[in-house]
């Protein structure tokens, strides 16, 4: 296994983690996902530190904190082996205090994270969604204090925009308080979105991706394919509608790419998906889960070797779309691209002409 710096911290993490949405299994959208109860999470546990996956991503609000409580019964006797990021934000309840990232809900949730999780600290402590009606220098206090307590050990955010990260690291700056040192991104071959702002913007502040949903929802497992039914047993019958969109051309002229290549290599499609991951700009750490000892020693197989340049050139064109404005001119025009050096990559484009801005 690969380790990597998160972001601009000290704290190094495998190239591939594990993310436990599909332990406990409770509710229509995580029940679907998977429900992995202890016996199993602690076999795929077993199986992830043997091959050096060392961190296993959560959130509370995975199936109403089953999930932390599940995991928190694999680790259980090893502690001192794993990383244990977890999140937090989006509601847990209906109450007036049950969301958001207040001094009092960030403070309640850590100490509920760290009761279901079995554990005295928490390694990377994530805000889940950006809370507008809390300043942000109470957001940061909070976050500090949990620090300074030895419960929180690094801090980060998932699914902001990119004015809500910077807004957030000038914030820590101007107060003194620590910085964010990760963001956690949907990012996949049918969704590089990640690319045109939040790249640029981890790049220049040092920030590092854990990427979830690698595989595009499912989408992107090799078993949906132009002009056949969804499979039977795909959670996307049941989870489509909150998931990330993808059009059918799209996803398709992707997969077809994807099978070209798995041809050559003799690779699984998602561990292709995968691997095209591993060698993006920013990306420290790609989420995998499994429902299953099958799928996790499947995805296990995307390291120890690496798509050709030509591979990934193939598979950048075939799941680039047109830049949205205001980058759109800094795509096609070449006044704007000699003003500004490539930050984020075209197809085709080698990462090594990417640079901070």
């Amino acid at each position: 296994m690969e380790y990597r710096r998160l972001g601009a911290s000290g704290l190094m993490v495998p190239a591939l983690s594990f993310g436990a949405g599909t332990f406990g299994g409770r509710g229509p959208l995580f029940g679907a996902w998977g429900t992995t109860d202890a016996q199993e999470a602690r076999r795929l546990v077993d199986i992830c530190l043997d091959a050096g996956i060392t961190m296993f991503d959560t959130a509370d609000v995975y199936s109403a904190g089953a999930s932390e409580e599940v995991l928190g019964q694999a680790i259980k006797g090893r502690r001192d082996q794993v990383i244990v990021s977890t999140k937090t934000g989006l509601p847990m309840g209906d109450g007036p205090g049950d969301a958001g990232s207040s001094r009092s809900r960030l403070i309640t949730a850590c100490e509920d994270a760290l009761r279901r999780l079995g554990t005295e600290h928490i390694d990377l402590f994530q805000l889940h969604a950006f809370d507008a009606g809390t300043p942000l220098d109470e957001v940061l206090a909070a976050l500090d204090s949990l620090i300074q307590a030895g419960k929180v050990r690094y801090t980060g955010v998932s699914n902001f925009s990119g004015w809500q990260v910077m807004k957030s690291l000038a914030a820590a700056e101007k107060y003194g308080r620590p910085r964010h040192v990760a963001h956690q991104v949907y990012y996949s071959l049918v969704g590089r979105d990640y690319e045109w702002e939040l790249m640029p913007l981890a790049l220049d502040q040092g920030l590092g991706a854990i990427v979830w949903s690698p595989l595009g929802w499912g989408r992107l497992t090799g078993k949906v394919r132009r002009g056949a039914p969804l499979p039977a047993g795909s959670r996307l019958h049941r989870t489509t509608e909150h998931g990330p969109p993808v059009t059918d051309q799209h996803l398709y002229a992707v997969v077809d790419a994807l099978d070209e290549i798995a041809q050559e290599t003799g690779k699984a499609v998602p561990q292709i998906a995968l691997n095209w991951l591993l060698q993006r700009p920013t990306v420290s750490s790609v989420l995998i889960g499994a429902r299953d000892e099958r799928q996790l020693r499947q995805n296990l197989g995307t390291v120890g070797w690496s798509l050709t340049p030509e591979q990934l050139a193939r598979l950048d064109t075939a799941s680039h779309r047109p830049a949205p404005y205001p980058y759109f001119p800094y795509e096609r025009q070449e006044g704007f691209a000699r003003l500004n050096p490539p930050v984020f990559p075209a197809p085709g484009t080698p990462v090594g002409r990417l640079q901070r801005a």
